[in-house]
């Protein structure tokens, strides 16, 4: 049996020097594409996050946009909850897997996803009329649509896992089709609920088209199965995954209770000017923890490399965007957002750090989620949250909207410091494990 050392030290191939460099321009090329899918994908993505804001806003105002904010939030806590429990497993164990495997997995995770769709769902009918008010009834829409949003979301995560970026795309653009009539169709409704129906039943005919690309039926009765056996890896990436959404969703409440409603309209609306970046980072393990994966199996010295180009890359074009979005003229500004554009500008420098922050960590959280680090990266994220909230609604209470926005900017910051010790531990603790294995076997 050859070991590992007399690996390295066998003579080499006359040959091999050439294999070696077609190999590994293919495999370069094979990354490539499938980061380019990816770029395209969240460029769909993005389109739609930033076409449906906008529209929005400029149809109902900053308070009724406020009250669809709301219902935009809650929907980010849970589609994270489906993310977490359902998808995150699946991307992290079964990217790269045999076909057979891959599918077997993808039939039991999305009926997941579309089995916390529909539960949550059914309790957002119920606590819709409860609410009452303008939210009740957006609310109430909300839980209609949610198993069709959760579903589409699910069939991006397992065409990304299986390499196949190209459907995920292609799903999404199918998305963006439907999405036109659909909002057209609101505006003459002119309700927060109409809103929300159109952009939910858009996605449930993009959810539909992925079970034809796929050729897989959900299967909600696997969905216990699933959950037993990804227990040590879901039900940690579901605590990671609500606590990023939830303090998301409680300093909007809070910022709503503590400032007013308009308050949570202004936010968004700068959010929406930094929508590329925004809806990266949202879908960011759609392309970076499957292909973090690959290169923890490949050439595990580069993870941490690829990790820090990708959390650098996105803070460095965060940066550029926001700078360029303070030369905008106020016309422009106006013609996107309408009457949101005043109070959104104010905040376009401690949101941009705020993205900029995020993007920096989140290269270090793939690098974690590629590593399995549950622990670790549950850790990072609780402490995280923790402060985004304290920032939050601390500085809502000092000093307003504004304020808010700054205590965000510097939670964010700060908590992607973390995030980066934490992989560098990580990444230590694997080499010295691997030392260890080698000098045993």
């Amino acid at each position: 049996m050859t070991t590992e050392r007399e690996k390295t030290t066998a003579p080499a191939d006359p040959a091999a020097p050439a294999g070696q460099a077609a190999t590994g321009r293919s495999a370069k090329r094979a990354v490539f594409g499938r980061l380019s899918w990816g770029l395209a994908d969240q460029a769909a993505s993005s389109l739609s996050n930033f076409a449906v804001g906008v529209y929005v806003a400029r149809s109902l105002g900053v308070s009724a946009f406020g009250v669809f904010s709301l219902a935009w939030v809650t929907y980010g806590v849970v589609l994270n909850v489906s993310r977490g429990l359902a998808t995150d497993p699946l991307v992290v164990r079964f990217s790269g897997v045999p076909q057979a495997t891959w599918r077997g997995a993808v039939v039991r995770s999305t009926g997941t996803a579309l089995g916390v769709g529909t539960v949550i769902g059914a309790a957002c009918l119920v606590a819709g009329p409860a609410v009452g008010g303008r939210v009740g009834p957006a609310f109430a829409v909300l839980g209609v649509v949610l198993p069709g949003l959760l579903l589409q979301d699910a069939w991006r995560f397992s065409f990304f896992a299986a390499g196949a970026g190209r459907k995920a795309f292609l799903n999404d653009v199918v998305w963006c089709v439907a999405l036109v009539p659909a909002m057209v169709v609101a505006d003459r409704v002119g309700s927060v609920a109409a809103f929300v129906l159109a952009w939910g039943a858009s996605a449930a005919v993009a959810a539909a088209f992925g079970c034809l690309q796929s050729g897989i039926r959900p299967r909600m009765t696997g969905a216990r199965g699933w959950l037993r056996e990804q227990r040590d890896l879901g039900y940690r990436y579901l605590v990671e995954n609500v606590s990023l959404s939830g303090a998301s969703q409680l300093r909007a409440y809070g910022l709503g209770a503590i400032v007013g409603v308009g308050a949570v309209g202004s936010v968004r609306g700068a959010e929406l000017l930094l929508g590329p970046f925004l809806a990266l980072l949202m879908g960011l393990s759609l392309v970076t923890v499957p292909e973090a994966a690959r290169v923890l199996r490949q050439a595990p010295h580069r993870l941490g490399k690829f990790c820090l180009l990708l959390g650098g890359g996105q803070a460095g074009a965060a940066l550029l965007w926001g700078a360029a979005l303070l030369l905008m003229p106020d016309r422009f500004g106006e013609l996107v957002l309408g009457t949101v554009w005043h109070s959104a500008s104010q905040l376009i420098v401690p949101v941009t750090l705020s993205v900029a922050g995020a993007g920096l960590g989140t290269g270090a959280a793939a690098g974690l989620r590629a590593l399995g680090a549950a622990r670790r990266s549950l850790r990072c994220q609780l402490f995280a949250s923790v402060c985004y909230v304290g920032g939050g609604l601390g500085g809502a209470a000092l000093a307003g909207t504004v304020g808010s926005a700054w205590g965000v900017a510097a939670a964010t910051v700060g908590s992607s410091a973390v995030w980066w010790l934490q992989l560098r531990s990580a990444l230590r603790e694997r080499r010295r494990d691997t030392i260890c294995e080698v000098r045993t076997s």
